[in-house]
């Protein structure tokens, strides 16, 4: 498979404007912001939460089987005020939810979940954005991290902002530069199903 490009502006814009042409996910994205932002923006009734969650287990496909308990243990964390705050430390106390008696770890779905409320402050972990920073890691040392330390969540938003101050991306924004590193790791480092075909637009540019 190609090598991710070194991120400057031009390679970040065309993963962008390469976004904008995958009308499936743009769509998703407007479906659920409509659900987030204008019909159940907040996080205290359970149907709302409910709706929210299950929207987002079935886009994402985050492997939830049981949306109702998370969606209960969502309203008893009363989130909104910390959403407001933009509080880091959210995101891995929401990820932790006991779901009959065992112990479950929904770190990708909490990141999500946050970034559904608010884009630019709680950018999406996945399989893709660790691969993308492990590779620039690896290849230009923009940062001094483990691969643990992307499941901090507080941790992996520095490592993020060390990302984009390294290579100068000010100019985009935390959301842009999530969708960047997810599109860039879906096609540069496709999981097992996908490496026959991938279904995501080759970039303009994509390639070192």
């Amino acid at each position: 498979m190609p090598l991710p490009s070194r991120p400057t502006p031009e390679v970040i814009n065309s993963h962008l404007q390469t976004w904008e042409r995958l009308e499936n996910y743009r769509l998703q994205e407007q479906s659920l912001a409509l659900l987030f932002h204008k019909l159940c923006p907040q996080n205290s009734i359970l149907e709302h939460v409910l709706l929210k969650v299950t929207a987002l287990n079935q886009f994402y496909s985050t492997n939830i089987f049981d949306t109702y308990s998370v969606a209960k243990h969502i309203v008893h964390l009363a989130i909104d005020g910390r959403l407001s705050n933009k509080d880091l430390t959210l995101v891995n106390e929401l990820a932790k939810v006991t779901i009959r008696n065992k112990p479950k770890n929904f770190y990708s779905f909490a990141s999500k979940y946050c970034n559904h409320h608010l884009p630019d402050a709680y950018p999406i972990y996945d399989s893709f954005v660790e691969k993308m920073l492990l590779h620039y890691q690896k290849v230009d040392k923009f940062e001094v991290f483990k691969k643990a330390d992307l499941k901090n969540y507080s941790r992996f938003v520095g490592i993020i902002t060390s990302f984009q101050k390294h290579y100068t991306l000010e100019q985009f924004s935390l959301r842009q530069l999530d969708v960047f590193l997810w599109l860039a790791g879906k096609y540069c480092f496709p999981k097992n199903y996908s490496k026959k075909k991938s279904d995501v637009i080759p970039p303009a540019i994509s390639v070192a």
